[in-house]
């Protein structure tokens, strides 16, 4: 089990780490839910560019103070000091309690410092401000997957997949439950 849970934390801090540090800044041509779109649909071979533009938008909270807590949190983040991460996000989501990537970012550090409860209820904050964040789904399935919960796991999993269905680790995850829970489609 500790393997599994060292295991998913790499994955999700690489995860978070790849497409919020190296995003490009993109000039907002085409809105968000324009790039939602693009990343639902099937053929999308610059997947990874939508996405880093998604994660891009979703990072700017319009408020400078709280633009440099979130910079902070990913710093703290970048040095796996969850402690000071969860500091300064929870003074994020303080300073800005509609800013859904707040609490997207605190559940990362909550999930990497072991607490999944709190992370847990964070991605439910998430989702309630951003029902596409396809983040945060993710970060519930590896939660609920790794807790044992494996039909509520690909139930989240497929959610994300309705919006994001491109990441390679997410058709990783797809598979094993279903082969796990017998839902194999040939």
């Amino acid at each position: 089990m500790k393997l599994i849970r060292t295991r998913f934390k790499c994955v999700v801090t690489a995860f978070w780490l790849s497409l919020v540090f190296y995003a490009p800044v993109a000039a907002q041509t085409v809105s968000t839910q324009d790039l939602l779109d693009q990343l639902r649909g099937d053929d999308l071979p610059n997947w990874e560019q939508v996405e880093q533009e998604i994660w891009q938008r979703w990072s700017a909270s319009g408020s400078p103070s709280a633009d440099l807590l979130l910079e902070r949190g990913r710093d703290a983040m970048a040095a796996d000091d969850w402690a000071a991460a969860i500091d300064h996000l929870t003074a994020l989501v303080d300073h800005a309690p509609d800013f859904a990537e707040g609490y997207n970012a605190r559940a990362t550090a909550y999930y990497n410092a072991g607490l999944y409860g709190p992370a847990m209820a964070d991605i439910e904050v998430t989702l309630g401000l951003n029902p596409d964040h396809f983040g945060a789904l993710m970060g519930l399935g590896m939660i609920l997957e790794e807790l044992g919960y494996a039909q509520e796991a690909l139930t989240a999993y497929r959610a994300m997949a309705a919006i994001h269905p491109h990441r390679p680790n997410l058709q990783d995850a797809l598979g094993r439950l279903e082969r796990q829970l017998g839902e194999t489609t040939l």
